[in-house]
């Protein structure tokens, strides 16, 4: 039955007590797991890990600095050829597929791409698994994934997703209410249909929220051949933090710090707008930060800045646009380098991930990761009482209950 009339109310179930299975984690599969945001956060909110997978040697080599148990579950292999064998049991699977063809840089080849078809790899795996699959599902991807194709492969995917026995939940959340990254991601949660926890209640064709904003609002409203279950969520909140708050304090002779020429340069590829920017923190004196992106405008590489008090969205380093820089202005002296890997790992809520690698390798890890508080937020608001609900539920069922 599509939840086409309302989001779905919860059951009136006191969840105090299930905060995480009770004596026993809830435990999860980390699929294309990269260097492990996914699972930190989700740790931070009572989880366990069971199994990772990705095919990225460097990023497990990452994965292995911060995780000393590697060994026991990360598989690196390709996920079309993941099958049930290799597949523990588990009450949660998620999934930050690739991202490259559901974007501009992939020149939206949409699901059909070679890289961010991965997803029916996913999808392969977990029917694999038969009666042994998870009864929740988490996807993340670029917010691109609603609209590419013109919305053909969200609503691909979101049937696919029904078909394997899941129905679906998505939303939006930006890194920026957790930390100083602009960082917009839509996250899609399946339940198992056969354990679904609540029925819809035909009230209002309104889903417009916080964490669902128009245009996915109405995606919803445009599909009712979608199996829906939309869960209410809490506010987001605030962020706290600031640029400042995560930048490395470097000695002046540091090598990141780039030469005067090369400044220069830099302050040369604005155009008087950008430039007005970084004038202005000259003029105010004190001390100032701001980031900026090389893009090409009308074939020419241009420099744009954003100081606003956070960090444009990581990216992965591919042909050098996509490396991050940083400008400090202070006592009218204007000094520039590239966002540090200490620095990346901030703004992904990852504080402290050692780092064992290049700069560049580095930057690669954390540009395709997910922001470990935006992932605990969702884990503490929504997969925990989730699977609260499906726990009370499966009490009733055993006990004879309705």
């Amino acid at each position: 039955m599509a939840a086409m009339e309302t989001l779905a109310q919860t059951e009136a179930i006191d969840t105090a007590d299930f905060s995480g299975g009770g004596d026993e984690a809830y435990t999860f599969a980390e699929f294309f797991a990269g260097i492990g945001l996914m699972r930190l956060g989700l740790e931070q909110a009572g989880w366990e890990i069971r199994f990772a997978n990705d095919l990225d040697a460097k990023k497990l080599e990452m994965y292995k600095a911060r995780f000393p148990d590697a060994d026991e579950h990360y598989l690196l292999k390709d996920v079309h050829k993941v099958g049930t064998a290799d597949l523990p049991t588990v009450d949660l699977a998620t999934a930050s597929f690739p991202c490259t063809d559901l974007s501009l840089a992939g020149a939206r080849k949409g699901l059909a791409g070679k890289e961010s078809s991965a997803f029916w790899g996913f999808l392969n795996a977990i029917k694999s698994m038969g009666d042994r699959r998870p009864p929740l599902i988490l996807l993340e991807n670029v917010t691109g994934f609603l609209t590419s194709h013109g919305g053909k492969d969200f609503l691909e995917a979101m049937l696919a997703l029904n078909d394997l026995g899941y129905t679906v939940d998505p939303f939006i959340i930006d890194a920026a209410r957790f930390v100083p990254q602009s960082r917009q991601r839509l996250f899609v949660v399946g339940t198992s249909r056969h354990d679904r926890i609540r029925e819809p209640a035909a009230q209002s064709r309104f889903f417009e929220c916080e964490a669902r904003p128009g245009a996915l609002a109405d995606f919803i409203f445009r599909h009712g051949e979608i199996d829906w279950d939309l869960r209410n969520l809490p506010s987001l909140p605030q962020r706290d933090m600031q640029l400042e708050d995560v930048i490395e304090d470097l000695p002046e002779n540091d090598k990141m710090w780039w030469s005067a020429e090369r400044v220069d340069y830099l302050l040369n590829q604005m155009s008087d707008r950008h430039r007005k920017l970084v004038d202005s923190m000259v003029t105010r004196g004190g001390q100032h930060f701001a980031t900026v992106f090389r893009r090409v405008r009308k074939g020419r590489s241009m420099a744009e800045v954003r100081a606003d008090g956070i960090a444009g969205c990581l990216r992965t380093p591919k042909g050098g646009s996509g490396r991050q820089i940083l400008i400090l202005v202070e006592d009218a002296r204007i000094r520039v380098r590239l966002l540090s890997p200490n620095e990346c790992a901030r703004l992904m809520g990852a504080d402290g991930y050692p780092i064992t690698v290049s700069l560049n390798q580095a930057l690669f890890g954390f540009g395709d990761a997910v922001c470990v508080d935006a992932v605990e937020w969702i884990a503490r608001n929504y997969l925990n009482p989730a699977m609260a609900e499906l726990d009370h539920l499966a009490a009733r069922r055993k006990y004879g209950g309705r």
